[in-house]
């Protein structure tokens, strides 16, 4: 299975940003002057190169959004053979994923936890089972959580962190029945992540 099993709250330092609503994710930006280790308060925080900059933004979206160096290929090569602002499509692509809109909706407090919702077999599309996290919803696709997980303790938690106003506009959601639908393709404003995708898109203009 393609997900990231390395220390989250680490990276997410890295990048300087909590990017999920777990909890235990909640201080961990304590933002120290000297980098760690035992030469840390002698050494200075060095300034990034261009290239350095677009590296970081796509690792930070490729995190964000649990997908490998491959996966994350694959999106932008459909995304500059597209017609359309390439950066844009790119994440509209990422973010119409149903480990992702699972995530939205708030049935999971990480994408990782969505991630394994899906796997698992707990998540229907348009009354089907779906167990591929990647697969890609199509405007009007009802997403709907399997009936004996609607009691599951984690999800009913991973819902007090998500309040109805964090749901993106592109989304539709009925507490009630644990559904949701998919509206309208995300506009770049509806899309919550903290992301430069210009950079991005230069990043990958050499490679692809």
């Amino acid at each position: 299975m393609a997900t990231n099993r390395g220390p989250k709250a680490r990276i997410m330092r890295r990048f300087g940003e909590a990017m999920f609503r777990s909890p235990k994710y909640h201080g961990i930006l304590e933002r120290r002057p000297n980098p760690p280790g035992q030469h840390g308060p002698k050494a200075r925080r060095g300034k990034k190169s261009e290239f350095g900059k677009r590296l970081e933004e796509k690792q930070k979206l490729r995190f964000q959004y649990n997908i490998l160096e491959k996966q994350m290929r694959r999106y932008v090569e459909r995304a500059f053979r597209s017609k359309g602002v390439s950066g844009t499509i790119l994440l509209q692509m990422l973010e119409t994923r149903l480990d992702n809109l699972v995530y939205r909706l708030g049935y999971a407090s990480t994408i990782w936890g969505a991630r394994q919702l899906v796997n698992h077999g707990h998540v229907q599309v348009n009354g089907k089972r779906v167990d591929i996290p990647s697969f890609e919803c199509s405007v009007g696709d009802e997403i709907v959580l399997h009936e004996k997980m609607r009691t599951n303790a984690h999800i009913l938690e991973a819902l007090n962190y998500c309040p109805a106003g964090l749901v993106p506009g592109y989304l539709e959601s009925n507490r009630e029945s644990f559904s949701g639908k998919l509206v309208s393709l995300p506009n770049r404003e509806d899309i919550p992540v903290k992301i430069d995708e210009q950079l991005i898109v230069e990043y990958y203009s050499k490679y692809v």
